[in-house]
């Protein structure tokens, strides 16, 4: 998933500690070589060879996710959507002397984009509406990826845990000395320096931005995150940062709300339950969604 992740397990029985942490590694490696792009042998590198309207049979549970992942398109009105890939590969954001693609690669790009095109058939069956459509689930595997190991360690009844997948954090229980865990937002220009906490009793925090990997065109700085529907980077927000039960739908509502915009983001997320979000924007101005209980360092 081109992510690292971090194992945390607090608990009495050090044996049983042990298996659990050895079993969240392989949960991990069992989703890689399910949901990896860059695997040829796994599902989604299966998906993405199909032709227009080739039909493929793919495991339940891939299936599942990407029905889940449609039906958050379809609360985000598009602003997040798994069928990105065609428009990704038109940028390149290490470069440093940035140049955007000509406007007829990115509307050649966007006509193969869209989740409305992402053909989902009875018998868990897959297929695509239009020629080069290809998906990436990473703005969601890593979350999934947690979600999977929680579900895991609370079935051998661990009695707290992390899940750190490249600073998204999943987590429950208590620390070690018995406080409770408290995650720290760091400044959008330095990740080493800590702004805000923000005190999690159980749930998942999820961060989409653009510290390291951003650019600077025409004294505009651009974020690597594509707008799918205008196929051009985002501007004007540095992070977003999102908690809400699942890893799974932070993960995703990371890089919606960052597509939306401040305000609609935020009005966006005030309208469903248990969740909540902290964004920063270009000027590294903080706002957040009603009830978030935010910590000054």
């Amino acid at each position: 998933m081109g992510s690292d992740f971090e194992l945390i397990v607090v608990d009495e029985n050090e044996s049983l500690a042990e298996n659990a942490l050895q079993k969240g590694i392989e949960e991990i490696q069992r989703i890689e070589e399910l949901l990896s792009e860059f695997k040829t042998s796994s599902q989604t590198s299966r998906i993405n060879s199909l032709s227009e309207n080739q039909i493929l049979e793919i495991y339940e549970e891939t299936y599942q996710l990407i029905l889940r992942c449609k039906e958050i398109s379809k609360l985000t009105q598009g602003a997040f959507d798994i069928t990105m890939g065609p428009l990704k590969k038109l940028y390149k954001f290490r470069n440093e002397n940035f140049s955007f693609p000509p406007k007829e690669k990115i509307s050649e790009a966007l006509k193969k984009i869209g989740h409305r095109h992402l053909k989902l058939l009875d018998h868990n069956r897959i297929s695509f509406g239009r020629e080069g459509m290809q998906i990436s689930f990473a703005a969601i595997g890593k979350g999934y990826a947690a979600d999977c190991v929680k579900r895991l360690w609370i079935q051998m009844n661990i009695s707290s845990g992390v899940i750190n997948a490249s600073g998204d954090l999943t987590l429950w229980g208590k620390r070690a000395d018995g406080n409770s865990w408290k995650v720290g937002i760091a400044h959008p220009d330095n990740k080493n320096e800590i702004v805000l906490w923000l005190p999690v009793e159980e749930g998942s925090v999820a961060t989409s931005g653009d510290a390291e990997q951003f650019f600077i065109h025409d004294g505009v700085r651009y974020s690597h995150n594509i707008n799918p529907i205008t196929g051009y980077p985002l501007t004007g927000i540095k992070s977003v940062t999102v908690v809400s039960p699942s890893a799974e739908l932070c993960d995703a509502l990371c890089t919606a709300v960052y597509v939306m915009g401040k305000d609609a983001g935020l009005y966006f997320i005030n309208q469903l339950p248990n969740t909540h979000c902290l964004i920063i924007d270009e000027h590294n101005e903080y706002f957040h969604s009603r009830n978030l209980n935010v910590i000054h360092a």
